[in-house]
């Protein structure tokens, strides 16, 4: 058991790692697209998922976010301008968990999207864009056999990345006097037009006060460069769009809530972006690299065989980082637009 202790602890140590040392690194104006999983294992007194016991065969999780992106920031610096584009996202979510053994699984996930977005600039126009985004399909595997004696778990996930998403939708907008079909901005296509894979964990474990600990991570790797897709951009090396990386990272503290059977408060810290360089391949191309570190407080509640949770990330820091093109031309001021904060809501159903 002191070696089982030893494994996780270890894990979790590299997990929290590459977590932060991926800082050196940026992501854009619009967080990533992808939602991270359904963490049943941290509501009390309710139902969890084979990591902490429980077997499950299938569990579908329908996730929804949402935000407004209106503020405007070159680099860490927000900078008051009274005709902001207003860029609303609506993100809703379906993913699947269906359990071959007490530890391995197969994964899937497939976002459906839809925005709105006033853009003031040539070409402007308002884009309305709904479409279903890019699937991902993998396996997923805990490394301990559940139910685990130290009531701790470390799963990890690989999943495939497949281009099925809208990644050119287009919208009426007016351009030098005329109206014309212009392609809708890089944020609000649904998918990206490339193949790629990712790289997920997750890990919990009890600590004192019989609270739990939590981690939560996964890397996009993207490896093609661009799509082919227009942007109607004149700066250099920003007219087609790029296939970027994308991250997500977030850990915390869970603790049941007193006298409320069921209910469970946390409160964590929430990391994501997209990368100026990509891991794998070429960056060329537009992008909006940069990050959002959010403060993430959230609740719980299981009920039979459901669990709800509701997130709020609200915005701590937010950089517009310079582009690949942005730094072969010596144009260090790209600009983007960031919400204040996010809504996340899960419902998850096990079978």
């Amino acid at each position: 058991m002191k070696l089982r202790n030893s494994v996780f602890l270890s894990v979790c140590l590299v997990a929290t790692f590459l977590a932060t040392s991926t800082l050196a690194h940026a992501q854009g104006c619009v967080a990533a697209h992808s939602q991270q999983a359904s963490m049943d294992e941290l509501c009390a007194g309710g139902v969890t998922s084979t990591g902490s016991g429980w077997i499950h065969k299938l569990t579908v999780d329908f996730g929804y976010r949402f935000f407004n992106s209106n503020k405007y920031f070159i680099g860490t610096k927000e900078i008051d301008r009274p005709n902001a584009v207003r860029n609303h996202q609506n993100i809703f979510d379906v993913a699947f968990n269906y359990q071959l053994t007490p530890q391995w699984s197969i994964v899937g996930d497939i976002p459906i999207y839809n925005g709105t977005r006033n853009q003031i600039y040539p070409p402007s126009g308002i884009f309305d864009v709904t479409g279903a985004g890019d699937l991902f399909v993998g396996v997923q595997r805990w490394l301990f056999r559940p139910p685990t004696e130290s009531n701790g778990n470390v799963a990890i996930a690989v999943e495939l990345k497949v281009p099925t998403g809208i990644n050119d939708a287009t919208g009426a907008a007016l351009y030098k006097g005329k109206t014309i079909i212009a392609t809708a901005d890089q944020s609000m296509q649904p998918g990206d037009g490339g193949w790629g894979f990712q790289i997920a964990t997750q890990a919990y474990k009890q600590i004192p006060f019989h609270t739990m600990s939590y981690f939560q991570g996964q890397w996009l790797f993207n490896p093609e460069d661009t799509n082919g897709v227009k942007t109607f951009r004149s700066q250099p090396g920003q007219g087609i769009m790029s296939i970027p990386d994308q991250y997500l990272f977030r850990a915390g503290l869970s603790h049941a809530v007193p006298r409320i059977r069921r209910l469970s408060a946390s409160v964590g810290a929430r990391w994501e972006g997209v990368p100026a360089h990509d891991v794998i391949g070429d960056s060329n191309g537009f992008r909006r690299p940069g990050y959002i570190i959010s403060f993430d407080p959230g609740v719980m509640y299981s009920y039979r065989k459901n669990v709800l949770s509701v997130n709020g990330p609200w915005a701590l820091k937010r950089n517009r980082m310079p582009s690949v093109p942005e730094i072969q031309n010596n144009t260090w001021n790209g600009d983007a637009f960031f919400a204040d904060y996010t809504v996340l809501i899960s419902l998850s159903h096990h079978f």
